[in-house]
């Protein structure tokens, strides 16, 4: 039988236009963030991500760098607050959504604590990071497939 292999991304990122962001509460706005660079979903009611992600910002006010447990129990501090159920909080699920965050650059690990990337503000993670590496690097490989399809249909075949 025929091996079929995957076709696995180097990196990937998708990018959703909304509103502009008004008269919402800090959570509202971390959650359209999270949808609009594609760690959600629309419609996606599994949204511990966005919990996660509002922790380690509160936490970046005091340069606190935190544990995936300390992160973890923070969570779920914050989702009862917000009368949210409590999906999605098992240990590994939050590894996991931290493993998503620093795959875009968001946040990263040090020794097993978890940050906001060098407690830089979320525009200069956009700017530097986006903008400055990501995009650019997605950008010009979807370029360069472009140009091997020109160049692949130009052959006669």
């Amino acid at each position: 039988m025929k091996k079929i292999s995957k076709d696995i991304p180097l990196s990937e990122i998708t990018l959703r236009r909304y509103e502009r962001p008004h008269n919402q509460t800090r959570r509202d706005i971390i959650r359209k963030l999270c949808l609009s660079i594609g760690l959600l979903q629309p419609g996606d009611s599994r949204d511990v991500i966005v919990d996660v992600l509002y922790v380690l910002l509160n936490a970046k006010k005091q340069k606190k760098k935190l544990t995936s447990e300390e992160i973890k129990d923070k969570v779920v501090k914050a989702r009862k607050k917000h009368k949210l159920p409590l999906t999605g909080i098992a240990s590994s699920n939050i590894r996991r959504q931290l493993r998503r965050l620093k795959d875009l650059f968001i946040v990263e690990k040090i020794n097993n604590y978890y940050r906001v990337t060098e407690f830089l503000s979320m525009g200069e993670i956009f700017e530097e990071r986006f903008e400055g590496f990501l995009i650019p690097t997605v950008l010009t490989r979807v370029k360069e497939y472009f140009n091997a399809v020109d160049e692949n249909f130009k052959k006669k075949q």
